[in-house]
Protein backbone atom coordinates (compact mmCIF):
# COMPACT_ATOMS: atom_id res chain seq x y z
CA UNK A 1 0.00 0.00 0.00
CA UNK A 2 1.37 3.44 -0.94
CA UNK A 3 1.94 5.24 2.47
CA UNK A 4 0.46 8.65 1.22
CA UNK A 5 -2.96 6.38 1.70
CA UNK A 6 -2.38 4.82 5.39
CA UNK A 7 -0.22 7.92 6.43
CA UNK A 8 -3.01 10.31 7.45
CA UNK A 9 -4.43 7.55 9.54
CA UNK A 10 -1.29 7.87 11.93
CA UNK A 11 0.72 11.04 11.19
CA UNK A 12 0.28 13.44 14.27
CA UNK A 13 -1.89 11.04 15.28
CA UNK A 14 -2.02 11.12 19.51
CA UNK A 15 -1.87 7.84 20.33
CA UNK A 16 -1.55 5.55 23.49
CA UNK A 17 -0.37 1.93 22.57
CA UNK A 18 -1.56 0.04 25.66
CA UNK A 19 0.71 -3.32 25.60
CA UNK A 20 4.52 -3.22 24.46
CA UNK A 21 5.73 -6.61 25.91
CA UNK A 22 8.54 -8.64 24.32
CA UNK A 23 7.40 -10.92 21.52
CA UNK A 24 8.46 -8.77 18.87
CA UNK A 25 4.65 -8.26 17.42
CA UNK A 26 3.79 -5.15 19.80
CA UNK A 27 7.33 -4.20 19.58
CA UNK A 28 6.85 -4.09 15.77
CA UNK A 29 3.76 -2.02 15.62
CA UNK A 30 4.02 0.19 18.01
CA UNK A 31 7.60 1.17 15.75
CA UNK A 32 5.68 1.24 12.72
CA UNK A 33 3.44 4.56 14.34
CA UNK A 34 6.67 6.05 15.66
CA UNK A 35 8.13 5.61 12.02
CA UNK A 36 4.64 7.19 10.71
CA UNK A 37 4.88 10.15 12.89
CA UNK A 38 2.42 9.67 15.37
CA UNK A 39 2.76 10.99 19.37
CA UNK A 40 3.20 8.06 21.31
CA UNK A 41 2.75 7.01 24.76
CA UNK A 42 3.65 3.68 25.43
CA UNK A 43 1.62 1.90 28.59
CA UNK A 44 2.73 -1.31 30.04
CA UNK A 45 2.69 -2.98 33.37
CA UNK A 46 5.75 -4.73 33.32
CA UNK A 47 8.43 -2.57 34.39
CA UNK A 48 11.22 -0.50 32.17
CA UNK A 49 13.68 -3.43 32.95
CA UNK A 50 11.16 -6.13 32.63
CA UNK A 51 10.81 -4.53 28.64
CA UNK A 52 15.00 -3.66 28.26
CA UNK A 53 15.12 -5.51 25.32
CA UNK A 54 11.79 -4.04 23.52
CA UNK A 55 13.04 -0.50 24.82
CA UNK A 56 16.26 -0.35 23.59
CA UNK A 57 14.69 -1.33 20.20
CA UNK A 58 12.97 1.75 19.93
CA UNK A 59 14.94 4.10 21.50
CA UNK A 60 16.19 5.89 18.19
CA UNK A 61 12.72 7.56 18.66
CA UNK A 62 12.16 10.75 20.15
CA UNK A 63 8.22 10.45 19.26
CA UNK A 64 7.66 7.95 22.27
CA UNK A 65 6.68 8.76 25.82
CA UNK A 66 7.48 5.44 28.71
CA UNK A 67 5.18 5.14 30.95
CA UNK A 68 5.88 1.60 32.65
CA UNK A 69 5.43 -0.65 35.57
CA UNK A 70 1.44 0.88 35.76
CA UNK A 71 -1.04 2.05 33.66
CA UNK A 72 -2.19 6.02 34.64
CA UNK A 73 -5.64 7.07 33.80
CA UNK A 74 -4.43 10.13 32.59
CA UNK A 75 -2.72 8.55 29.54
CA UNK A 76 -6.42 7.87 28.04
CA UNK A 77 -7.38 11.29 27.96
CA UNK A 78 -7.44 12.92 25.20
CA UNK A 79 -6.31 10.55 22.52
CA UNK A 80 -6.95 10.52 18.79
CA UNK A 81 -7.36 6.57 19.44
CA UNK A 82 -5.81 3.68 21.64
CA UNK A 83 -4.30 0.76 20.66
CA UNK A 84 -4.94 -2.45 22.79
CA UNK A 85 -2.42 -5.43 22.71
CA UNK A 86 -4.68 -8.56 23.27
CA UNK A 87 -3.37 -9.59 26.61
CA UNK A 88 -5.33 -6.18 27.84
CA UNK A 89 -7.93 -7.77 30.60
CA UNK A 90 -11.77 -7.75 29.30
CA UNK A 91 -12.75 -5.51 32.64
CA UNK A 92 -9.71 -3.19 32.50
CA UNK A 93 -10.89 0.24 33.56
CA UNK A 94 -8.49 2.18 31.49
CA UNK A 95 -10.09 0.69 28.44
CA UNK A 96 -13.66 1.42 30.01
CA UNK A 97 -12.52 5.35 30.99
CA UNK A 98 -11.29 5.60 27.29
CA UNK A 99 -14.76 4.94 25.75
CA UNK A 100 -16.74 7.04 28.08
CA UNK A 101 -14.27 9.68 26.69
CA UNK A 102 -15.63 8.42 23.22
CA UNK A 103 -11.80 7.97 22.24
CA UNK A 104 -11.64 4.79 19.27
CA UNK A 105 -9.74 2.11 21.22
CA UNK A 106 -8.19 -0.17 17.91
CA UNK A 107 -6.38 -3.26 17.65
CA UNK A 108 -4.02 -4.32 15.09
CA UNK A 109 -5.05 -7.08 13.03
CA UNK A 110 -8.70 -5.31 12.67
CA UNK A 111 -6.82 -1.67 12.33
CA UNK A 112 -4.79 -3.29 9.12
CA UNK A 113 -8.17 -4.99 7.78
CA UNK A 114 -10.34 -1.83 8.09
CA UNK A 115 -7.56 0.61 6.50
CA UNK A 116 -7.26 -2.52 3.59
CA UNK A 117 -11.02 -2.37 3.26
CA UNK A 118 -11.49 1.15 2.68
CA UNK A 119 -8.48 1.81 0.28
CA UNK A 120 -8.34 -1.36 -1.49
CA UNK A 121 -11.02 -2.50 -2.97
CA UNK A 122 -9.54 -6.13 -4.51
CA UNK A 123 -7.96 -7.66 -1.30
CA UNK A 124 -9.09 -10.89 -0.26
CA UNK A 125 -8.60 -11.27 3.41
CA UNK A 126 -9.08 -14.75 5.05
CA UNK A 127 -9.63 -14.71 8.77
CA UNK A 128 -9.26 -18.43 10.79
CA UNK A 129 -10.01 -19.14 14.31
CA UNK A 130 -10.86 -21.61 16.83
CA UNK A 131 -9.96 -23.02 19.83
CA UNK A 132 -7.70 -25.56 18.22
CA UNK A 133 -6.76 -26.08 14.53
CA UNK A 134 -6.26 -22.55 13.68
CA UNK A 135 -2.81 -21.78 13.39
CA UNK A 136 -2.11 -25.02 10.94
CA UNK A 137 -5.11 -24.28 8.72
CA UNK A 138 -3.65 -20.98 8.78
CA UNK A 139 -0.46 -21.98 7.49
CA UNK A 140 -2.24 -24.33 5.11
CA UNK A 141 -4.04 -22.06 3.29
CA UNK A 142 -1.21 -19.48 2.61
CA UNK A 143 0.88 -22.21 1.75
CA UNK A 144 -2.00 -23.52 -1.29
CA UNK A 145 -2.22 -19.92 -2.41
CA UNK A 146 1.48 -19.34 -2.64
CA UNK A 147 2.07 -22.31 -4.78
CA UNK A 148 -1.16 -21.18 -6.97
CA UNK A 149 1.10 -18.05 -7.99
CA UNK A 150 -0.92 -15.92 -5.24
CA UNK A 151 0.98 -12.96 -3.48
CA UNK A 152 -0.40 -13.93 0.09
CA UNK A 153 0.82 -11.29 3.40
CA UNK A 154 0.52 -13.84 6.73
CA UNK A 155 -0.46 -12.39 9.78
CA UNK A 156 -2.66 -12.14 13.10
CA UNK A 157 -1.44 -14.54 15.55
CA UNK A 158 1.57 -15.19 13.74
CA UNK A 159 5.13 -15.74 15.50
CA UNK A 160 7.40 -12.57 15.11
CA UNK A 161 5.03 -11.03 12.69
CA UNK A 162 3.65 -7.52 13.19
CA UNK A 163 0.71 -6.60 11.26
CA UNK A 164 0.83 -2.70 10.91
CA UNK A 165 4.00 -3.38 8.59
CA UNK A 166 2.20 -5.29 6.41
CA UNK A 167 0.87 -2.08 4.96
CA UNK A 168 3.54 -1.11 3.49
CA UNK A 169 3.78 -4.50 1.58
CA UNK A 170 0.06 -4.93 0.74
CA UNK A 171 -1.23 -4.05 -2.45
CA UNK A 172 -4.26 -4.03 -4.48
CA UNK A 173 -5.24 -7.83 -5.33
CA UNK A 174 -2.95 -9.63 -2.71
CA UNK A 175 -4.33 -11.97 -0.44
CA UNK A 176 -4.21 -11.41 3.15
CA UNK A 177 -4.48 -14.22 5.67
CA UNK A 178 -4.92 -14.50 9.34
CA UNK A 179 -4.70 -16.36 12.10
CA UNK A 180 -7.16 -15.00 14.70
CA UNK A 181 -7.40 -15.30 18.29
CA UNK A 182 -10.42 -14.98 20.55
CA UNK A 183 -8.18 -11.27 22.19
CA UNK A 184 -7.68 -9.84 18.54
CA UNK A 185 -11.33 -10.33 17.41
CA UNK A 186 -12.33 -7.94 20.38
CA UNK A 187 -10.85 -5.35 18.04
CA UNK A 188 -12.96 -6.72 14.95
CA UNK A 189 -16.26 -6.69 17.26
CA UNK A 190 -15.52 -3.01 18.07
CA UNK A 191 -14.37 -2.28 14.75
CA UNK A 192 -17.63 -3.85 13.29
CA UNK A 193 -15.88 -5.93 10.28
CA UNK A 194 -15.53 -9.88 9.80
CA UNK A 195 -13.04 -11.29 6.94
CA UNK A 196 -14.56 -11.59 3.23
CA UNK A 197 -13.47 -15.61 4.00
CA UNK A 198 -14.01 -16.52 7.37
CA UNK A 199 -12.70 -19.91 9.00
CA UNK A 200 -14.12 -21.57 12.22
CA UNK A 201 -12.24 -24.24 12.92
CA UNK A 202 -13.42 -25.30 16.53
CA UNK A 203 -14.83 -24.36 19.34
CA UNK A 204 -13.63 -25.96 23.17
CA UNK A 205 -12.83 -24.95 26.26
CA UNK A 206 -9.84 -22.96 26.89
CA UNK A 207 -8.57 -19.75 28.13
CA UNK A 208 -11.30 -19.73 30.97
CA UNK A 209 -9.24 -17.70 33.52
CA UNK A 210 -9.38 -15.11 31.16
CA UNK A 211 -12.77 -15.54 30.67
CA UNK A 212 -13.62 -15.95 34.57
CA UNK A 213 -15.16 -19.27 33.44
CA UNK A 214 -17.85 -17.59 31.28
CA UNK A 215 -17.60 -19.94 28.03
CA UNK A 216 -20.41 -17.42 25.99
CA UNK A 217 -17.86 -14.34 26.29
CA UNK A 218 -15.37 -16.41 24.97
CA UNK A 219 -17.37 -17.58 22.19
CA UNK A 220 -18.84 -14.29 21.37
CA UNK A 221 -15.44 -12.79 20.73
CA UNK A 222 -14.68 -15.56 18.59
CA UNK A 223 -18.16 -14.97 16.64
CA UNK A 224 -16.39 -11.45 15.67
CA UNK A 225 -14.88 -13.45 12.61
CA UNK A 226 -18.69 -13.94 11.15
CA UNK A 227 -21.10 -11.62 12.29
CA UNK A 228 -20.13 -8.57 10.56
CA UNK A 229 -19.81 -10.24 7.27
CA UNK A 230 -20.80 -8.58 4.15
CA UNK A 231 -23.21 -10.20 1.62
CA UNK A 232 -21.01 -11.87 -0.81
CA UNK A 233 -18.58 -12.89 2.20
CA UNK A 234 -18.66 -16.68 3.02
CA UNK A 235 -18.25 -18.55 6.39
CA UNK A 236 -16.78 -21.84 6.18
CA UNK A 237 -16.27 -24.56 9.14
CA UNK A 238 -15.83 -27.64 10.31
CA UNK A 239 -18.73 -29.88 11.14
CA UNK A 240 -17.89 -29.40 14.99
CA UNK A 241 -18.08 -25.98 14.79
CA UNK A 242 -20.70 -25.66 13.08
CA UNK A 243 -23.09 -27.09 15.75
CA UNK A 244 -21.57 -24.58 18.39
CA UNK A 245 -22.64 -21.92 15.99
CA UNK A 246 -26.10 -23.53 15.41
CA UNK A 247 -26.37 -23.16 18.71
CA UNK A 248 -26.18 -19.64 18.96
CA UNK A 249 -26.90 -18.08 15.57
CA UNK A 250 -29.36 -20.65 14.41
CA UNK A 251 -29.72 -18.64 11.05
CA UNK A 252 -26.62 -18.19 10.12
CA UNK A 253 -24.95 -19.55 6.56
CA UNK A 254 -21.99 -21.76 6.25
CA UNK A 255 -19.77 -23.77 3.89
CA UNK A 256 -19.43 -26.86 5.77
CA UNK A 257 -16.08 -28.91 5.11
CA UNK A 258 -16.92 -32.33 4.42
CA UNK A 259 -14.95 -33.25 1.59
CA UNK A 260 -13.60 -36.77 1.03
CA UNK A 261 -9.95 -37.70 2.24
CA UNK A 262 -7.17 -35.76 1.60
CA UNK A 263 -3.84 -37.08 1.75
CA UNK A 264 -1.57 -35.12 3.94
CA UNK A 265 1.66 -35.22 5.60
CA UNK A 266 0.31 -34.24 9.13
CA UNK A 267 -1.00 -37.19 11.53
CA UNK A 268 -4.15 -37.26 13.13
CA UNK A 269 -8.37 -36.31 12.32
CA UNK A 270 -8.35 -33.31 13.32
CA UNK A 271 -5.54 -32.48 10.84
CA UNK A 272 -7.68 -34.02 8.07
CA UNK A 273 -10.41 -31.51 9.32
CA UNK A 274 -8.04 -28.72 8.85
CA UNK A 275 -6.97 -29.84 5.31
CA UNK A 276 -10.37 -30.40 4.18
CA UNK A 277 -11.11 -26.32 5.10
CA UNK A 278 -8.06 -24.98 3.44
CA UNK A 279 -9.25 -26.86 0.73
CA UNK A 280 -12.67 -24.90 1.08
CA UNK A 281 -10.88 -21.76 1.00
CA UNK A 282 -9.05 -22.66 -1.72
CA UNK A 283 -12.03 -23.48 -3.54
CA UNK A 284 -13.91 -20.30 -2.79
CA UNK A 285 -10.46 -18.04 -4.45
CA UNK A 286 -10.84 -20.06 -7.48
CA UNK A 287 -7.87 -23.00 -7.33
CA UNK A 288 -9.05 -26.29 -9.18
CA UNK A 289 -9.24 -29.84 -6.92
CA UNK A 290 -5.79 -31.45 -8.41
CA UNK A 291 -3.81 -28.03 -7.79
CA UNK A 292 -5.07 -27.62 -4.01
CA UNK A 293 -4.76 -31.33 -3.28
CA UNK A 294 -1.38 -31.29 -4.91
CA UNK A 295 -0.13 -28.08 -2.55
CA UNK A 296 -1.86 -30.15 0.54
CA UNK A 297 0.34 -33.05 0.04
CA UNK A 298 3.49 -30.89 0.04
CA UNK A 299 2.26 -29.23 3.42
CA UNK A 300 5.15 -29.78 6.72
CA UNK A 301 3.50 -29.44 10.06
CA UNK A 302 3.78 -25.98 11.77
CA UNK A 303 6.21 -25.72 14.22
CA UNK A 304 4.73 -26.95 17.53
CA UNK A 305 1.51 -28.27 16.29
CA UNK A 306 2.42 -32.46 16.72
CA UNK A 307 5.52 -31.74 14.86
CA UNK A 308 7.21 -34.41 13.93
CA UNK A 309 10.73 -33.10 14.34
CA UNK A 310 13.20 -36.10 13.66
CA UNK A 311 14.08 -39.28 15.52
CA UNK A 312 17.29 -38.99 18.14
CA UNK A 313 18.96 -42.14 19.24
CA UNK A 314 16.34 -44.49 17.85
CA UNK A 315 13.67 -42.25 19.02
CA UNK A 316 11.23 -40.59 17.48
CA UNK A 317 10.21 -37.24 18.74
CA UNK A 318 6.61 -35.27 18.28
CA UNK A 319 6.64 -31.37 19.63
CA UNK A 320 3.52 -30.65 20.32
CA UNK A 321 4.17 -27.68 22.45
CA UNK A 322 1.34 -25.22 21.35
CA UNK A 323 -1.03 -28.25 23.00
CA UNK A 324 -1.99 -25.67 26.12
CA UNK A 325 -5.43 -27.59 26.84
CA UNK A 326 -6.54 -31.30 27.72
CA UNK A 327 -8.27 -31.45 24.77
CA UNK A 328 -5.27 -30.37 22.30
CA UNK A 329 -3.32 -33.30 24.51
CA UNK A 330 -6.00 -35.89 24.38
CA UNK A 331 -6.03 -35.28 20.69
CA UNK A 332 -2.02 -35.60 20.39
CA UNK A 333 -1.93 -38.67 22.13
CA UNK A 334 -4.83 -40.49 20.15
CA UNK A 335 -3.53 -39.45 16.87
CA UNK A 336 0.54 -40.69 17.34
CA UNK A 337 -1.51 -44.45 19.36
CA UNK A 338 -3.75 -44.86 15.90
CA UNK A 339 -0.96 -43.62 13.78
CA UNK A 340 1.60 -46.12 14.99
CA UNK A 341 -0.40 -48.34 17.05
CA UNK A 342 2.19 -47.20 19.76
CA UNK A 343 2.01 -45.70 22.92
CA UNK A 344 4.40 -42.23 23.36
CA UNK A 345 6.47 -41.76 26.25
CA UNK A 346 4.45 -37.90 27.35
CA UNK A 347 6.17 -35.16 28.41
CA UNK A 348 3.24 -33.26 29.73
CA UNK A 349 2.31 -30.26 32.01
CA UNK A 350 2.42 -26.15 32.86
CA UNK A 351 0.52 -24.14 34.48
CA UNK A 352 -3.22 -24.31 35.31
CA UNK A 353 -6.03 -22.46 33.25
CA UNK A 354 -8.88 -23.57 34.92
CA UNK A 355 -10.14 -25.92 32.60
CA UNK A 356 -11.71 -29.77 33.17
CA UNK A 357 -8.57 -32.36 33.81
CA UNK A 358 -10.87 -36.08 34.16
CA UNK A 359 -10.87 -37.12 29.87
CA UNK A 360 -6.66 -35.69 30.60
CA UNK A 361 -6.59 -37.74 33.22
CA UNK A 362 -7.68 -40.32 31.61
CA UNK A 363 -6.12 -40.39 28.02
CA UNK A 364 -3.11 -40.45 30.23
CA UNK A 365 -3.73 -43.64 32.13
CA UNK A 366 -4.79 -45.44 28.68
CA UNK A 367 -2.01 -43.51 25.69
CA UNK A 368 1.21 -43.38 27.14
CA UNK A 369 3.94 -45.75 27.78
CA UNK A 370 5.33 -43.20 30.20
CA UNK A 371 4.70 -39.96 31.86
CA UNK A 372 7.08 -36.93 32.83
CA UNK A 373 5.59 -34.05 34.27
CA UNK A 374 7.07 -30.99 34.29
CA UNK A 375 5.85 -28.55 37.18
CA UNK A 376 3.11 -26.28 37.62
CA UNK A 377 -0.25 -25.58 39.23
CA UNK A 378 -1.89 -27.46 36.14
CA UNK A 379 0.21 -30.36 36.56
CA UNK A 380 -0.51 -30.05 40.87
CA UNK A 381 -3.78 -30.82 40.07
CA UNK A 382 -3.73 -33.92 37.92
CA UNK A 383 -4.63 -36.63 40.28
CA UNK A 384 -1.82 -39.35 38.92
CA UNK A 385 0.86 -40.86 40.41
CA UNK A 386 4.01 -38.50 39.62
CA UNK A 387 7.22 -40.63 39.86
CA UNK A 388 8.81 -38.20 37.25
CA UNK A 389 8.52 -34.76 38.14
CA UNK A 390 11.06 -31.94 37.27
CA UNK A 391 11.06 -28.20 37.27
CA UNK A 392 12.92 -27.67 33.92
CA UNK A 393 11.89 -28.90 30.80
CA UNK A 394 15.65 -29.78 29.94
CA UNK A 395 15.16 -32.42 33.22
CA UNK A 396 12.08 -33.55 31.90
CA UNK A 397 13.79 -34.36 28.23
CA UNK A 398 17.10 -36.22 29.73
CA UNK A 399 14.46 -38.62 31.80
CA UNK A 400 12.14 -39.02 28.69
CA UNK A 401 15.45 -40.30 26.66
CA UNK A 402 16.75 -42.58 30.12
CA UNK A 403 12.88 -44.35 29.48
CA UNK A 404 12.93 -44.69 26.03
CA UNK A 405 14.27 -48.15 24.09
CA UNK A 406 14.84 -48.16 20.19
CA UNK A 407 11.61 -47.36 18.16
CA UNK A 408 9.93 -45.64 20.79
CA UNK A 409 8.22 -42.22 20.78
CA UNK A 410 8.57 -39.49 22.78
CA UNK A 411 5.63 -36.39 22.35
CA UNK A 412 5.98 -33.42 24.07
CA UNK A 413 2.17 -31.85 24.05
CA UNK A 414 1.93 -29.66 28.07
CA UNK A 415 -1.79 -29.34 28.09
CA UNK A 416 -1.47 -26.36 30.38
CA UNK A 417 -0.31 -22.78 30.04
CA UNK A 418 3.77 -22.12 29.38
CA UNK A 419 3.98 -18.93 31.60
CA UNK A 420 6.73 -19.69 34.85
CA UNK A 421 9.30 -18.46 36.83
CA UNK A 422 11.37 -20.51 33.46
CA UNK A 423 9.25 -19.50 30.06
CA UNK A 424 7.55 -15.70 30.12
CA UNK A 425 5.98 -17.05 26.62
CA UNK A 426 4.81 -20.67 24.60
CA UNK A 427 7.59 -19.70 21.89
CA UNK A 428 10.38 -19.39 24.73
CA UNK A 429 9.35 -23.53 25.90
CA UNK A 430 9.25 -24.58 22.22
CA UNK A 431 12.18 -23.08 21.38
CA UNK A 432 14.22 -24.67 24.81
CA UNK A 433 12.47 -27.91 23.55
CA UNK A 434 13.89 -27.87 20.39
CA UNK A 435 17.59 -26.83 21.26
CA UNK A 436 17.36 -29.64 24.25
CA UNK A 437 17.28 -32.44 21.41
CA UNK A 438 20.89 -31.36 20.34
CA UNK A 439 22.44 -33.24 22.69
CA UNK A 440 20.60 -36.33 21.02
CA UNK A 441 21.70 -35.93 17.86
Amino acid sequence: MKKEIYLPYFENKKITAMGLGLLGRGLGDIEFFAKNGAELIVTDKKTEKELATSVLALSKYKNITYHLGEHKMKDFENRDFIFKASSVPLDSENIKYAKSQNTPVYMSAALVCDIVMKNLPNVRIIGITGTRGKSTTTQMIAHILKLSGKKVHLGGNVRGVANLPLLDEIEDGDFLVLELDSWQLQGFGDMKISPHISVFTSFLDDHMNYYKNDKELYFNDKANIYRNQKELDVLIVSPDAEEEIKKRDPNQEMIIAVNSHIETNLIGEHNQIAAKLAYEVASQCGLDDAAIREAVATFKAVEGRLEDIGTYKGVRVFNDNNGTTGDATIKALESITATFNLKPILIVGGNDKGLPIENLEKSIKENTKAVIYLSGTGTDRLNLPKEHEFEKLSDCVDKAFALAGEGDIILFSPAFASFSKYFNNEYEKNDEFVKSMQKYS
